[in-house]
């Protein structure tokens, strides 16, 4: 019998499994979707949402979005709050590619101009953005530089002049998360991530060329202020985070969580869920480091935006200021941050992990940009390369509901292993090349684990997370050209 059957539909986009379902249950679990998602749900992100609420210090309830699939401890989709003085911090409600994220950029270009130009554009990408596994960057750092980034983020970028400094105002925390203690990073996380900024990786990130259809533009003010403004306008998403060095981070400090669990008294269910006290020195530690890897996951999706102005800059020989190049948003989906909310009432602080979730701040929220404040945060959610993605803007229920949390894409229902046995990279990158969409990958190997048919229907997660009232759309986002990891 399915776990499904332990939650409880108590709204059209909600269920909720009680803490009666399990006596070890600290708290219920709410999982956002509607009748299609819900049918299909994984019941391995039942079982790791239900493991996940016995964690101690829980706030209120585990939130599960409407692209929820199975995770390492936490399901991807999983949006936990802890309270600071009883709760843990936990690598497995962040993930390993900590701070992995999305940016939008603007243009002022639209498909007729780019469309001729389109496969110049994309293999000029490719070049100036490496792509796949243990790929180097074209800005290898020195030991203070190392440094500089991961405790300054954004602040190191527009000290160097590798980006813009208006850019700052147009991203989740302006780019840096505060308390990032570099002394703590260990040689070998620093060897992973010095020679990888400006680099995509591999798996689903990817560099895309989108266009907008008029449409598709479903609140035209708000987009008008996220800079989406005509009919067939060319906007470009980036989807990485911090690499081999988040991925160091986590690994080392899961490892370490492992052994001092006992000391502090705390029991898992999962060894993917090992925790410590937000209030330890390991606890501590674990933050400093994380808001390292953060920070260079910030700096990472900069230097790719500085050298994809400069491609267009050449191609089409304007600077990226006549280009329209600015950013719309930064917003990270791996992520725990110390964020403030009103929950049962009371105004408090909590850390909030979301992983494989988006922050969605409702409108007047005093983190945002002026312009953005009428209309709330952008969320940026990217669908699979075949499909589109979608801009959406955060909501007040959103905050009272899931702690100011959306979904952060399609969401997989196809593992990476199934998707290459049943997809023919070749095949797929030809029918696409059909369809007007130009994508260079790193191996057709890659192209083939991301099939759009391996990910859930990304209007699915949309309706259902503006059902369950995460957030509403403003703009669906169609592909064009494609760059992958």
């Amino acid at each position: 019998m399915s776990l499904r059957n332990q939650a409880n539909k108590i709204s059209d986009n909600v269920w909720e499994i009680p803490t009666s379902v399990r006596k070890d249950m600290n708290v219920p679990v709410h999982i956002y979707s509607n009748d299609n998602l819900f049918a299909s749900l994984d019941d391995g992100v039942i079982k790791q949402s239900m493991n996940v609420s016995s964690l101690p210090g829980l706030v209120q309830k585990v939130n599960v979005m409407p692209d929820a699939h199975w995770g390492y401890g936490f399901p991807i989709g999983g949006v936990a709050a802890m309270d600071i003085e009883e709760g843990v911090i936990s690598p497995g409600g962040i993930g390993f590619d900590i701070n992995c994220g999305m940016r939008l950029i603007q243009t002022n270009l639209t498909i007729e101009v780019v469309q001729p130009r389109l496969k110049e554009l994309v293999n000029e990408l490719f070049k100036a953005v490496p792509t796949g596994v243990g790929r180097k960057g074209p800005l290898p750092l020195t030991h203070t530089q190392m440094h500089g980034v991961m405790k300054d983020g954004i602040d190191w970028v527009i000290e160097n002049d590798l980006g813009w400094a208006e850019d700052k105002k147009f991203m989740e925390e302006q780019g840096k998360i505060e308390g990032a203690k570099p002394e703590l990073i260990s040689q070998k996380a620093r060897g992973r991530g010095q020679n990888q900024l400006g680099t995509l990786g591999s798996g689903n990130h990817f560099l895309e060329i989108q266009v907008v259809k008029e449409g598709n533009i479903y609140d035209k003010e708000a987009a008008n202020a996220f800079g989406i403004n005509k009919n067939n306008q060319i906007v470009i998403m980036v989807h990485c985070g911090s690499r081999g060095f988040g991925h160091q981070v986590a690994s080392e400090h899961l490892n370490l969580f492992l052994d001092i669990m006992p000391k502090y008294g705390i029991k898992i269910l999962d060894k993917e869920l090992a925790a410590a006290p937000i209030k330890s020195r390991e606890g501590e530690n674990y933050f400093a480091s994380m808001a390292c890897a953060a920070n260079l996951a910030f700096v990472n999706r900069a230097i790719i935006m500085e050298n994809t102005r400069k491609v267009f800059s050449r191609i089409f020989k304007q600077d990226p200021e006549d280009l329209g190049m600015n950013l719309t948003y930064d917003v990270c989906h791996n992520i725990a941050k110390f964020e403030t909310h009103k929950i049962d009432g009371e105004t408090r602080e909590v850390l909030i992990h979301r992983k494989g979730a988006t922050r969605s701040f409702a409108p007047n929220h005093s983190d945002l940009a002026e312009k953005y404040k009428p209309h709330g945060q952008p969320v940026i959610i990217g669908g699979s390369m075949e499909t589109g993605s979608y801009i959406l803007a955060g909501t007040e229920s959103s905050m009272t509901q899931a702690f100011g949390s959306s979904p952060h894409g399609s969401g997989r229902t196809m593992s990476r292993s199934k998707a290459k046995k049943q997809i023919d990279g070749k095949t797929l990158q030809q029918n696409m090349l059909k369809k007007g969409i130009y994508v260079k990958g790193a191996s057709l190997r890659g192209l083939a684990e991301e099939a759009g048919l391996a990910y859930k229907d990304l209007d699915d997660v949309v309706k259902a997370a503006q059902g369950g009232g995460l957030s509403r759309p403003i703009v669906k986002l169609l592909p064009i050209g494609n760059i992958k990891g």
